[in-house]
């Protein structure tokens, strides 16, 4: 992923230091357990340990003649420590430490998205209960409908996100799985034991039932993940972007000192941070659809999905971990314009009674629903058309009057009585309040 979306802790994850330095604790691991069984000398696996180390620019060098990555990077550690390099990668193939070593990348990213996740929920639920009261126009096909509040549309963006941190924190448990089982997953030259105390030192589960490699649902599960949690952040962001508009004017991103909206234009204050992660959701999802069609491999593997992964899993991560801290400042610093909103209220001219004065009629008046209906109906379009208040058309409408009395057409008109439930609501956020954590394989 380019610098401009790289932040620093997600990007050190996927380094080619880190990569081969997780390839080499999968080769510790793995020789740790041999010694154990007595099918490695155990002096040799200590040297080893103190002697090893990884020099990516000399596996590099390597690579260029033995077009392999994996035999350069074992040639190139083995040059570290003599003699008993001969012991490394023994009895192994190269999926054995590729994937293992991947599934710890992976875990490792995963768990930075669910810290990610765990401090954009909260504050979204913060934020949720500071606004509870906040009372704006809830649209559908935007186009006013009933009022809400803003606290209402953040709680809903909050447990959006509290499910699609289930649904990583899940995949991502998934995903820890790695296999020290041989060329074909039938343990040909290693006893499946060796396997298990290699993974469970590694914090990993084993694959069931692998082949040369751990298949690649997983991967796509994970992808998955993360494309649909960037998908949320898209809808938030829309949300915001939509509520910036010159003629709503409800929300704001923050705008810092000295910051500039065009080059040519000076009055504008544009969503950039929101059309920004709007765009990076698109990514996401092409990374998931890649996954996906990473799973139909040949045989017992091919290495179509090798050049794949290096750039999806890498990229997606890297790409939602800057969405995420993004997000989570835009959230933080959203500038809330409550005067607007009620401006926008009273620009809709009361038209928004209208479902609660078709109940009144129908449950108090007695008319049938498709009468009460057209006659709610001809007032409210009359009251948008000629730009007059609606209450004022529908306390003069004789069919009306007829059927409700001063005292209950007013009722419908009290908005503090439709939004009576919202703290209730808002209560339920509480249930949000735990922190994400990938179970270690035991």
């Amino acid at each position: 992923m380019i610098g401009r979306y790289t932040l620093p802790e997600m990007g050190g994850i996927w380094t080619d230091e880190a990569r081969f330095g997780r390839m080499l604790d999968v080769e510790l691991a793995v020789l740790r357990a041999q010694a154990g069984q007595g099918l490695v000398p155990a002096e040799a696996v200590r040297t080893i340990e103190s002697a090893a180390r990884v020099d990516v620019g000399r596996i590099r060098e390597l690579e260029a003649t033995t077009d392999h990555d994996v035999i350069a990077f074992v040639s190139q550690v083995a040059e570290t420590v003599g003699a008993e390099g001969r012991w490394l990668h023994f009895r192994l193939t190269s999926s054995d430490v590729l994937d293992t070593a991947l599934a710890l990348q992976c875990r490792t990213a995963g768990e930075r998205l669910l810290h990610g996740l765990d401090a954009l929920v909260s504050a979204l639920a913060d934020r949720a209960r500071e606004h509870s009261g906040t009372v704006m126009m809830g649209r559908t096909h935007s186009v006013h409908a009933e009022p809400i509040t803003l606290g209402l549309k953040l709680a809903s963006w909050a447990f959006e996100l509290d499910r699609d941190r289930a649904r990583l924190r899940a995949a991502t448990e998934d995903l820890a799985t790695g296999k020290i089982s041989g060329p074909v997953g039938t343990y040909s030259q290693l006893d499946p034991r060796i396997e298990a105390e290699a993974l469970a030192e590694l914090g990993l589960a084993a694959d069931p039932v692998s082949t040369q490699i751990v298949q690649r649902d997983r991967h796509a599960a994970f992808l998955a993940a993360l494309a649909i949690t960037g998908g949320s952040i898209e809808r938030f962001a829309t949300e915001i972007r939509n509520l910036q508009h010159t003629e709503i004017g409800e929300l704001q991103e923050p705008f810092a000192s000295g910051q500039k909206g065009s080059s040519a234009m000076p009055h504008k204050r544009n969503p950039i941070t929101a059309e920004r992660l709007s765009g990076l959701s698109r990514l996401l999802r092409a990374y998931a659809v890649a996954g996906m069609e990473d799973q139909a491999l040949w045989h017992e593997r091919d290495i179509s999905h090798s050049s794949v992964e290096r750039v999806a899993l890498p990229g997606a991560t890297t790409l939602l971990d800057y969405m995420l801290v993004r997000f989570l400042a835009l959230v933080e610093g959203l500038v809330v314009r409550p005067e607007r909103m009620r401006e926008n209220i009273d620009r809709g001219l009361g038209v928004h009674a209208s479902s609660r004065l078709l109940t009144a009629l129908v449950e108090t008046g007695g008319l049938d629903r498709e009468t009460a209906y057209a006659v709610i109906q001809r007032d409210a379009l009359r009251a948008a058309d000629e730009r007059r208040p609606f209450r004022e058309l529908v306390e003069a409408d004789p069919d009306v009057r007829a059927a409700l009395a001063p005292d209950r057409i007013a009722a419908c008109f009290d908005d503090v009585a439709g939004l009576r439930h919202v703290e209730t609501i808002i209560g339920r956020l509480a249930s949000l309040d735990q922190p994400s954590e990938v179970p270690v394989a035991r």
